[in-house]
């Protein structure tokens, strides 16, 4: 797939997590989860065949940095809220502009490597699927702390068509603890 395609289908799928998550859902573990590590693992196997030279493992791991730092704002300025008994997420305009600064940084470290050397530039481009999977992983597991602490009910994965909600003996089980008072 070619670089510009990538970043076309990547703009369009955090465009319509956006609009969902806006608008509101069930927090669901399965989907905070899984779904970025399959990004980053993605991104990391893109990663490892390009990125050679000091100066962009040493971009590489800022962005990385800087889109974690991101990715935990964001986790901490969502809205959780309880509906019929589950915890709900719904992103503010704060994590929206979060989001937008994460991209920005991305593409401005990808402009100011192109500037130092053009060939290096390539190799860190290859790595937005990397970047954005660990900060939507650390998005993930900052909005589930937050919500197993809140008391609500976090499902591991909604139903479909009527049928109940998957749950996550693990969470329940943390959800449980924490009213026992074992952690905070």
């Amino acid at each position: 797939m070619s670089g510009a395609l990538q970043i076309v289908l990547i703009l369009v799928a955090i465009g319509y997590v956006l609009a969902r998550r806006m608008g509101g859902e069930p927090a669901q573990a399965k989907r905070m989860l899984i779904l970025p590590v399959v990004l980053m693992a993605i991104g990391l196997s893109d990663v490892t065949k390009d990125v050679k030279t000091p100066a962009a493992v040493g971009f590489l791991a800022v962005t990385v940095v800087i889109s974690l730092v991101l990715g935990a704002l964001r986790g901490a300025s969502v809205r959780i809220s309880e509906r019929g008994g589950v915890a709900f997420v719904q992103y503010t305009v704060l994590t929206v502009v979060l989001w937008v600064v994460n991209v920005v940084v991305k593409f401005g470290a990808n402009f100011g490597l192109r500037a130092i050397d053009p060939h290096d530039a390539t190799a860190l481009s290859n790595s937005l699927l990397l970047t954005l999977g660990a900060s939507m992983l650390l998005e993930g597991l900052v909005v589930l702390a937050r919500a197993v602490r809140s008391d609500h009910q976090v499902i591991w994965q909604a139903g479909k068509d009527g049928a109940p909600h998957q749950t996550s003996p693990f969470l329940d089980g943390m959800r449980r603890d924490r009213g026992r008072g074992q952690w905070r």
